[in-house]
């Protein structure tokens, strides 16, 4: 059960509660023209039943899932309501009040309560904890339809989703921790009242890493925790803390033994505030929906999670998990971007033909799906492998991330503008959703770790665990067979890996850095390679054998839309 601060008005009037959307009433007659030629709304539909390429990847992954629930998802985020609750959050951002009106500290985020009602929504349908609360096969590809689904119309308020799934497997370092905590993140419902969390059944989590001075690199950190009693006073600051209204975060500081991981909550037992000052939220480019801050701990108190001095091993497994769900948002931001472009091109015409049987629109479309289709079912497929407890598994799983994540998340905005040029001015405007997409996309490759750190992840993967390699290429084999260009290019990477694992291996510091000015070219190959090899496994032929054309192929384009011999644009289109 959700509760917000307008539950009684939005569960006795649901549509009352919502803004009416300027765009779905009545319109006031016209004397000067005739709006005609322009496609009708693309809304009050189901996302989940026109999403051909979700529900195969589905049926491939987990072929017992029951659909009900997702068509009920499907129709409410493709509702008018919903479309226009996700504009009024990013129109109406959130806003911080350090201080009341007397002048005490209050470190307050408020919130649209369109907000409010899109996160209970999710948090209902169990995008944070379906792959937790059921367990077993299919569990985590079930809980990233959701998680697709939500985050396709309304990205911003999937970080704090993605969090509070994400800190599960950190948080079972420790029982008595895990005790507490894990049941509360992992319950169905949503409650933003900052209150003692033992009164809550369920909370939110966030995380808080990157200092001013180190970025990425964690151990450069200089937030400091010291012991006292059972827990720890942090004092120090984060640059980045998306999610600070969350009911508790992870947080590293340094140890004598070197960055440790701590759990900080918000209100601390008995109700009294902890100290989690908020200096200010950032102004950024997209995510404008999800407050993202500037935090400062003075004698904060924490209580450590996992050993000292292994912090970054303790949160890696949160870092695992939200690098995932960035795979997935990218694919689902595909997914609203073709399907935005296909709908305008099928309901307006030029030149007295429409869009959609145009040949040039007709290849930006199904080129626009084949990336789409390559990303939706990469993703499921890493989620899929999530749900394998096989050391196989885990092998591939270390390298496969890391490669969707820097690949997918780097796809993502290209293809937003190529979508958005579609609708031509219309997409330019912020009155329709793909101008927000466009300034969306890129913090899916910027969270979690920018190109190069993922880039860097890969090559430390290959040279400290080579069986995650074996396990890779031995998964890519599967392809092998299908395709000309597919077998040439296995070749390609294959000696490409054994150099690579040569040079890690050989202690030359000079072939090292080399490998590492080459190390974006090798990755890169690994997606391609990676995808077509999915796409080979689970998608329809046309599908792969499309995929393995336009982007391992000799006469494969660099745009959009310059599409060799080969692709089933008819086949394509027609799913988009």
């Amino acid at each position: 059960m959700t509760t917000t601060p307008d539950t009684a008005s939005t569960k006795a009037n649901p549509a009352a509660a919502r803004s009416a959307d300027p765009g779905s009433g009545p319109t006031t007659p016209r004397t000067t023209h005739t709006v005609f030629n322009q496609a009708p709304p693309r809304r009050d539909i189901n996302e989940f039943s026109l999403n051909t390429a979700l529900k195969d990847a589905l049926a491939h992954y987990s072929p017992g899932a029951s659909h009900d629930e997702l068509e009920r998802i499907g129709a409410l985020v493709g509702s008018a309501d919903f479309i226009n609750d996700a504009r009024l959050v990013n129109v109406h951002g959130p806003v911080l009040r350090t201080h009341d009106d007397w002048g005490n500290r209050v470190d307050e985020i408020e919130f649209h309560p369109a907000y409010h009602r899109i996160i209970g929504d999710a948090l209902d349908a169990e995008a944070h904890s379906y792959a937790w609360t059921h367990p077993g096969p299919g569990a985590n590809v079930e809980r990233a339809v959701r998680f697709m689904l939500f985050s396709q119309i309304e990205p911003g308020h999937a970080c704090p989703v993605s969090m509070t799934h994400a800190v599960v497997p950190s948080l079972l370092v420790d029982s008595a921790l895990a005790d507490f905590w894990v049941p509360r993140a992992t319950a169905a419902g949503y409650d933003p009242r900052r209150v003692d969390p033992a009164t809550k059944s369920a909370v939110t989590f966030g995380m808080a890493m990157t200092e001013k001075q180190g970025g990425s690199d964690i151990r450069a950190n200089t937030t400091t925790a010291v012991p006292v009693g059972d827990h720890y006073l942090i004092t120090g600051h984060k640059w980045f803390c998306s999610a600070p209204q969350s009911d508790a975060f992870l947080v590293i500081a340094q140890l004598d033994e070197g960055p440790s991981c701590f759990v900080v909550p918000r209100v601390l037992p008995g109700g009294d505030l902890n100290s989690v000052r908020i200096q200010r939220l950032k102004d950024k480019l997209g995510n404008r929906s999800n407050a993202s801050s500037e935090v400062e701990f003075d004698a904060t108190q924490g209580w450590l999670l996992g050993q000292p001095g292994r912090g970054v091993r303790t949160i890696i497994e949160m870092v695992a998990q939200t690098r995932l769900d960035c795979v997935l948002g990218s694919a689902a931001g595909m997914r609203q971007s073709v399907a935005e472009a296909a709908w305008h091109a099928r309901g307006r015409a030029a030149f007295g033909t429409k869009l959609i049987d145009q040949p040039l629109m007709r290849a930006v479309i199904a080129d626009l799906q084949l990336e789409t289709e390559a990303a939706t079912y990469t993703a499921l497929h890493l989620a899929a492998a999530y749900d394998d407890d096989s050391a196989e598994a885990a092998d591939f799983r270390r390298l496969a991330t890391a490669v969707g994540k820097y690949w997918i998340c780097k796809r993502g905005p290209e293809h937003a503008y190529e979508a958005l040029e579609c609708l031509g001015g219309n997409g330019y405007t912020e009155a329709f959703p793909l101008a927000r997409r466009y300034r969306e996309q890129p913090v899916m490759a910027v969270w979690e770790g920018s190109g190069n750190v993922i880039v860097l992840d890969v090559l430390r993967a290959l040279a400290r665990e080579p069986r995650s390699a074996k396990s890779f290429l031995g998964f890519l084999e599967t392809g092998l067979g299908q395709h000309t260009d597919f077998d040439a290019a296995y070749e390609s990477l294959a000696r490409s890996l054994q150099s690579a694992v040569q040079d890690l291996d050989s202690g030359d510091a000079a072939a090292r850095a080399a490998l590492q000015g080459r190390g974006r070219v090798l990755v890169e190959k690994m997606a391609l390679l990676m995808q077509a090899a999915i796409l080979f496994e689970s998608a329809p032929f046309e599908v792969a054998s499309s995929f393995a054309a336009a982007r391992l192929g000799a006469d494969r384009g660099r745009e959009y839309g310059a599409l060799p011999d080969g692709v089933d644009i008819d086949f394509l289109v027609a799913r988009a």
